[in-house]
């Protein structure tokens, strides 16, 4: 999945894309460099982001959306809490709603997506972009994390969204500490028992620092190393900045991964 950010204030490239002619171009680039999915977002969810009001998020998104949804076939996912924004954005061409709040922040959104019947990416954040890392706690990230999840999927199910449409997201940084997303990267297992696919967004963000001392522009080699850690887990999509780079990594260790026959493809 390639990032759009619409925004002036992304944490790692807020303003780059804001123009609709750039984020088109942007797009366009992540889809001949690989991406699967485009995710367009309009209001940044940084840590301490000020919120964005309706009318302003559409008016960032859905010239980009509706743009792109008449140059390439790689599906759009519109990266939202509020159900006016999705529906907007599903009737100008996106398939796939991204809600960092699981789709509890908007009672509309569950019916919005159930009525377009449009795939579904449903995440865990403790707290709101503006408090979640105040102060991160938890007894057991990992099952607490889970068990959110499989609620959300239950309410979402008995909303009229199959199940089979869903994608579930452990929020990596979303009102978590350092140590705490590195607990759940390492427990995919436990959320995969859920049954449904699992997002894994963790790209240049600021657990890597902790991990690495590198600053935001030094994080790519992270970012694959993560990519492939998680892949290595089964995780289904991986939302990341640097589409290329990451599926190059991921291309080499599948290649050593290998078919496991004993005779290895001659480069």
């Amino acid at each position: 999945m390639g990032i759009v950010n619409v925004t002036p204030d992304s944490f790692s490239d807020g303003g780059r894309w804001l123009a609709v002619d750039a984020a088109i171009d942007h797009a366009l680039r992540l889809v001949d460099d690989g991406a699967d999915v485009l995710d367009i977002g309009g209001e940044s969810t940084r840590p301490g982001a000020a919120p964005v009001d309706m009318d302003e998020e559409c008016r960032r998104i859905l010239p980009v959306v509706e743009r792109l949804a008449g140059r390439t076939s790689v599906p759009i996912s519109i990266d939202t809490t509020k159900g006016e924004v999705a529906r907007r954005a599903l009737g100008a061409g996106a398939r796939i709603v991204n809600d960092i709040s699981g789709l509890a922040a908007d009672p509309e959104m569950p019916r919005v997506c159930a009525r377009a019947d449009c795939g579904v990416i449903a995440m865990h954040m403790q707290g709101t972009p503006q408090t979640m890392q105040l102060n991160p706690s938890y007894g057991d990230v990992v099952r607490e994390v889970r068990d959110y999840l499989c609620g959300r999927l239950e309410v979402l199910t008995a909303a009229g969204i199959s199940a089979e449409r869903i994608v579930l997201d452990p929020g990596v940084g979303f009102g978590k500490t350092a140590l705490h997303n590195l607990q759940l990267l390492r427990n995919l297992r436990s959320l995969h028992e859920l049954g449904r696919p699992i997002l894994i967004g963790h790209s240049r963000k600021r657990f890597l620092e902790k991990v690495l001392g590198r600053p935001l522009e030094e994080r790519l080699a992270g970012t694959i190393g993560v990519a492939i850690a998680v892949a290595q887990q089964g995780a289904e999509l991986i939302r990341v900045h640097d589409v290329r780079a990451v599926i190059d990594g991921l291309a080499a260790w599948r290649a050593i991964q290998g078919p496991d026959d004993g005779h290895p493809d001659e480069a």
